[in-house]
């Protein structure tokens, strides 16, 4: 088979996209003298969360851990069996729709969820957010044709946005601050597992079950875990706000609803516009990054795009990470397949390097007490991040041996998993309780516009560039990327708000 163009989400770029931490990283504490009130301002974390047990703790933890754990295998089953499942419904036109219709949904689910989440609390947002997944799951692995599959991916999406904030929300309002480093870092470790043998298992139940129980077995595996999470959400009631301040947030969020539906659009675009060429190829590409960048200042804190100190520094590093290392993440297996000669599992290997780094980094971070103030492991990370994507480049010189890519990929990994619990851990610490839900809302949805971008331009770039420099087509989109990881860490001391 001929190796997927660079743009096309195929298993990588659905990996790529999947394994941004939208369903969370580990969290450390802070060191005192950079998480208290005096330094992030109002926070909601609460410090006796929800006057639960940690035994019922614990349970909860379990419940939440398992949802992400469904969520991850999910993911990466689907990018295995897409292959299969396009050319059973006879739908390999809409292959590329699969991917982008649920990643373009997930953000409009994000944005409802943040506001839903900060007017009720998580446990609506969260019912209907799994609600959503479970029934998209169903329809597209009962799925007749294409166009029916491809409903169900989008409501899957949906879903997914939702359930995602409501778990960052969830994890505010249940676990005191002092926890908080335990439950992220387990949700870390939930992806490790998938991204080791998902893809294999996924093979298996393909080849010898039927590609349409990929979708189907998880809605049963999947209730027992929400089950579990049912004391938490008894805990948590959210007080509804006066009229007047719950009118103008519904105003507010009825507006940034339409920009997100804009956005998603955008999302769509940039992926359809990988799949043409010559002058609509461009045509779609300047249309879709015109309405993901019109849209993204409704959708995000006032000051993210100039990197203001405080709360907008934090988004903005969020998807300054996440484009520098999607962007090449999604670039290293057909580096690896396509020019070093490497066979797809060799050559997928390199995201399980990248996965293992990612959890390593996570563990040290939430377990180490470093006595570092959250600025500085931005920092130290996001150099992590550079040096390691400056590392892969090298696997452009066909003398390089592929496993000091591969170990240069573990070190960008060991530095996102050092930034997003960091990222985490500022967000709700700089978010009052009525606004805890609007900026997860924030942080994942920068998460999944940058992630987005970074797919499109660097995916369109190595087209435009291949013939004419050939494998120095993806050096300079390497470079690129750690150019934006460079960013991030010039960035990283406005995360410091002053006492």
């Amino acid at each position: 088979m001929e190796p997927p163009r660079p743009l096309a989400p195929e298993a990588d770029v659905a990996e790529a996209i999947a394994d941004s931490p939208a369903f969370g990283s580990p969290a450390a504490a802070a060191p005192p003298d950079d998480t208290g009130p005096d330094a992030h301002g109002p926070s909601g974390s609460g410090p006796t969360g929800g006057g639960l047990s940690p035994a019922t703790q614990r349970t909860v933890m379990i419940g939440m851990v398992a949802l992400v754990l469904l969520g991850a295998f999910e993911a990466l089953a689907v990018a295995t069996a897409m292959p299969t499942v396009a050319q059973a419904l006879d739908g390999l036109t809409l292959y590329a729709v699969a991917f982008a219709g649920s990643i373009a949904a997930s953000v409009v689910g994000m944005v409802a969820a943040g506001r839903w989440c900060d007017r009720f609390g998580p446990s609506p947002s969260l019912w209907a957010g799994v609600g959503l997944f479970l029934a998209g799951l169903v329809v597209a692995g009962l799925a007749p044709t294409m166009e029916v599959f491809v409903a169900g991916r989008v409501v899957q999406g949906l879903g997914t946005g939702m359930y995602i904030v409501a778990l960052y929300v969830l994890v505010a309002r249940v676990f005191p601050e002092d926890r908080r480093p335990s439950v992220f870092a387990a949700f870390a470790a939930a992806w490790v597992v998938p991204s080791i043998v998902g893809p294999a298992v996924a093979g298996l139940v393909v080849e010898h079950v039927g590609w349409r129980w990929v979708f189907l077995a998880v809605p049963f595996l999947a209730v027992p875990a929400v089950l579990m999470m049912r004391p938490g959400l008894r805990a948590v009631v959210q007080d509804r706000r006066a009229p007047d301040a719950a009118d103008a947030a519904d105003r507010g969020g009825n507006a940034a609803l339409w920009w997100a539906v804009a956005a998603a659009v955008g999302i769509g675009l940039l992926h359809f516009a990988g799949q043409q060429e010559g002058v609509l190829l461009y045509a779609a590409l300047v249309v879709a990054l015109g309405l993901v960048v019109v849209s993204v200042p409704h959708l995000l804190p006032r000051g993210t795009v100039r990197a203001a100190r405080g709360l907008p520094s934090v988004i903005a590093i969020r998807g300054l990470v996440a484009a520098a290392f999607t962007g090449t993440e999604v670039l290293l297996p057909l580096l690896l397949s396509h020019e070093r000669g490497l066979s797809p599992a060799q050559a997928g290997g390199v995201l399980t390097f990248g996965a293992i780094g990612w959890s390593v980094g996570a563990w040290l971070r939430g377990k180490a007490h470093w006595g570092w103030p959250h600025s500085r492991f931005v920092l130290v990370g996001s150099f992590l991040i550079a040096g390691g994507i400056a590392g892969t480049a090298l696997l452009a010189w066909p003398s390089v041996p592929p496993i000091l890519g591969m170990l240069s990929w573990t070190v960008a990994g060991l530095g996102m998993g050092m930034v997003h619990p960091t990222l985490s851990v500022l967000t709700l610490a700089l978010s009052p309780e009525d606004q805890q839900g609007a900026n997860s809302s924030a942080l994942q949805v920068s998460d999944a516009l940058s992630a987005a971008i970074a797919l499109a331009v660097t995916g369109s770039m190595l087209w435009a560039l291949h013939d004419a420099f050939g494998l120095l087509a993806y050096v300079i989109c390497f470079g690129v990327t750690v150019v934006i990881a460079l960013l991030a860490a010039f960035v990283a001391p406005r995360t410091r708000v002053p006492a």
